[in-house]
Order: C-alpha cells, then structure tokens, then sequence
C-alpha cells in the first residue's frame, strides 16, 4: 500500500483548520501515512452575503467536493451541519468520528447569562448576534415565552470576528457552537451552555464529516476505522428529518437525536447508564418555526436505538412526517435542498 502522504482538503477558516488538523492526526495513526493539508477557498468563506441569501446548501462544501472529484485531494473534512443531505454517488461519507458537544452556547459581555443579561438591561432590548435563522427562530421564541426583550442581529464572520462584536460593546452577546470554542480551546470563554430545551441545535452539529471518493475501497476502508456507529446514527435521524422537511442547511430547523436516559455512553457493545443498564431507545426532537419566534412546531419521538442506516432513515422520516402535519412546511419560507 502506498506509504506517500494523504491530502486531506479543508476551509481555510482556524475552526476548519483546527478540526482538520485533528482528523489528520487521527488518520495518520490508522494508515501509518501522514497527511498533509490542502487549504480550499469555499463560496460561503468569499461571500459577505447572508448564508440564506447566497443558497445556504452546500456554500461550504461544494468547492471541497469538486477538489475531491478532480483527484486534488484524497479526502475531505466537513463539519457535517453544512452537508446538503443528498449524498452524491460518486462520493462516499467514509466516517463520521466521535461527535462533540452539540449544544448552542452563549459568548455574552461580563459572562452574564441569558436571564442575566435581560435583567440588567429593562430599558432597551437585548442585542444578541447570530447568522442562524433557526437560532434566531428559538431565541426569539424563548424571549417570547418568559417576558424578556431581546433584538437577533444577523452576523457572519468567524468565531474571533463574531466575539468581537461583544467585546468592542457593539452586541451583548452572540450564539455560537460548543463545538467549535472546544475545537479552538476557547471554550472558558461561555457565559452560558444553552440547554437544547432552549434551543435545539442544527442537525448534525458537533459532528465531523470524512468524505472520499466511493471508488477508493482502500482508502474509504481505512477511514472507516474512525467512525462512530452511536454517532453515525444519531446524525442520520437528524438529516432524515430534515431531508423529509425539505429543508436546506440554513433553514430554521433544529434537530437532536439522544439518549435521554444515559449517564454514559459505553459505544462497545451497546449504550449504558451509570448502573450498567442497557438503553435500548433514542430521543428524535425536531422544530422549525419563524425567525420571530411567533410561532413553532416543536415534536419529538422515541425508538429502538438504530441497528442499520435504514432504521436510522425512519426515525427522522416519522417525526418530520408528524411535523408536517402541524404545519411546519408553512414556516420555513422558501424550501431548498
């Protein structure tokens, strides 16, 4: 087997980078091969535009796409949120490792909380910055709900430029990925983790895609070696779901697949508690609403944890299914996928 270095292709950004370099490390350990990074410039990284406005789907992902079908490179990374759910034939999604933390956190001036910061300010709004029409959606929904006031700014940029905001005083805070600030070790800069009853994150965040052309049985092989059966299948519920809403990657949907009832996850051999106890079920929650949070469609089901891809699928079809029935189509605007 070839010995010469691997050329994994990545965003240029220092989270891509970042989450890059870790997978790197990771398949370097399983091929005996180094890899070596090749920086693509995507049409989400050039555009200043809003994500929504420049098609949302794939903005991130299609230039590493055509890097991966034109033999520039071996493999790429993702973040796995940014994946269009329709998988192209001549690619194969070869691993998806260990997922992070999928909670939205809050990045907020004098490390207030949430209630913290609507308290100290009765007299304005609360200027909180996001780029996510579905953080926008549960943020505004939330306020709604407990009497507070807060104004959703739309941003871009990076981690670093989207902290800034709330260190130069021109927002209070700004909603971000655990992931990511873990990721980048910034992480002890959260004012505060927000519970997925506050705000369900997109689906598959936390999670890493490894992407290589399906005809490279060595390579998809070997790169299988890092995937995570509990993750894979959590994150096929969550992207069914929002395939069956026909829903785009900046679409206000949220979706979380879990194991409510577990203290540990014990991946070998089936999911534990603390005690030792099997789980046997996985949690699929779901919501869309409008991006002023007047209105949600928020549901969720419960089934065996899935064995197969298929079982997976099916989870994620029954709940958008239901979801659709309460009206969820009508809330998401224009549907792309």
């Amino acid at each position: 087997m070839d010995k010469g270095p691997l050329r994994l292709g990545t965003r240029r950004s220092q989270l891509a980078m970042a989450q890059s370099g870790l997978v790197a490390d990771a398949v370097s350990q399983v091929t005996g091969r180094p890899v070596e990074l090749v920086e693509i410039t995507t049409h989400g990284d050039t555009s200043r535009e809003n994500l929504a406005q420049i098609g949302g789907t794939g903005v991130f992902v299609t230039a590493l796409r055509d890097a991966l079908l034109r033999g520039e490179v071996d493999f790429a990374v993702h973040s796995l949120k940014d994946l269009p759910t329709a998988q192209p034939d001549d690619l194969v999604l070869a691993a998806v490792p260990v997922r992070e933390d999928p909670r939205d956190v809050l990045v907020a001036r004098d490390g207030l909380t949430l209630a913290e910061l609507t308290a100290s300010t009765p007299e304005r709004p609360v200027r909180i910055g996001t780029g996510s029409p579905r953080r926008m959606a549960q943020l505004n929904a939330y306020a709604r709900n407990h009497g507070m006031t807060i104004e959703t700014v739309a941003i871009r940029g990076n981690v670093g430029t989207r902290i800034g905001y709330v260190r130069s005083g021109e927002l209070d805070a700004v909603v971000l990925a655990a992931a990511g600030l873990n990721r980048l070790g910034r992480i002890e800069e959260v004012a505060e983790f927000l519970s997925a009853d506050t705000v369900l994150p997109a689906p598959g965040q936390g999670a890493l895609a490894i992407e290589c052309a399906a005809d490279n049985a060595d390579l998809v092989a070997a790169l299988g070696e890092l995937d995570d059966p509990f993750t894979r299948a959590a994150v096929t519920a969550e992207r069914s779901l929002l395939a069956a809403l026909e829903a785009g990657c900046s679409a206000p949907v949220g979706a979380l697949a879990d194991l409510p009832q577990a203290l540990d996850f014990a991946r070998a051999g089936g999911t534990s508690t603390a005690d030792g106890q099997v789980v046997k079920e996985m949690r699929l929650r779901g919501v869309v609403g409008t991006t002023d949070g007047s209105t949600l469609v928020q549901l969720s089901t419960t089934g065996p944890v899935p064995e197969t891809y298929d079982q997976a699928m099916a989870l994620g079809r029954e709940l958008a299914a239901e979801m659709l029935a309460k009206g969820a189509a009508g809330l998401m605007g224009e549907r792309a996928l």
